[in-house]
């Protein structure tokens, strides 16, 4: 038969022990007061000095936070010839375009100035043509009005008499006249007039009505 030992309890021993050690403690702890409380002023230096490392504590100022590290200055990229020579080729080339630029807008400018000068111009001269135009209208139909009497007076003669006097015209007054009369008048006249006067006169007049110029000025619009 084994006997079973019991397992010893430690809480009830630690608590003797931790009573024990207090009960040692408050006696060093009395003796200690005892011998200051002697000493004049010895209780106020000990709770001074007791309180003294709190006070002290509260007075002393933290260190001073570390400065920010600042970083190096970064140095330039270094900048090879060859890159150099590239650069300077760019810059170059700019220039040149700059300038090329500013050249064609002086063009531009002197182009823009032409064509406003040249466009008066052309409204000028249109302006004159018409001027002119109008003045031929107007000495043509003067020009008519004046043969258009001719006309009526050669075809109030007899046919004989204006034969007789169309055989010494020349062709220049001759073809305007005959070309104007009315064609009986006309035919009445031609029969009048000689032979060969009369056969001159026709081929005269049939190249003129098929668009030939006359010997004289124009001819007028047939009434």
């Amino acid at each position: 038969m084994t006997l079973k030992i019991p397992a010893p309890r430690l809480l009830p021993m630690t608590i003797a022990t931790l009573t024990a050690l207090l009960a040692v403690k408050s006696v060093v702890f009395l003796e200690a007061a005892l011998t200051e409380g002697r000493k004049p002023g010895g209780g106020m230096v000990t709770i001074a000095k007791a309180a003294g490392p709190e006070r002290e504590a509260e007075h002393v100022k933290p260190p001073p936070a570390p400065p920010p590290e600042q970083k190096p200055a970064e140095c330039p990229p270094q900048i090879s010839d060859s890159e150099k020579s590239v650069l300077l080729d760019l810059r170059q080339r700019r220039q040149q375009l700059d300038a090329l630029g500013e050249s064609l807008t002086a063009r531009e400018s002197l182009l823009a100035a032409a064509e406003q000068k040249i466009a008066a111009r052309v409204t000028e001269l249109q302006s004159l043509q018409r001027r002119l135009e109008a003045l031929d209208a107007a000495q043509k139909q003067k020009e008519d009005a004046g043969w258009q009497g001719l006309v009526k007076m050669y075809e109030a003669m007899k046919p004989r008499d204006a034969a007789a006097i169309f055989n010494d015209l020349a062709l220049p007054v001759l073809l305007p006249v005959l070309d104007r009369m009315k064609d009986a008048k006309a035919a009445a006249v031609l029969s009048a007039m000689t032979p060969e006067k009369a056969r001159d006169v026709t081929a005269e007049l049939v190249q003129m009505r098929m668009g030939h110029d006359p010997p004289a000025a124009d001819k007028p619009s047939r009434s």
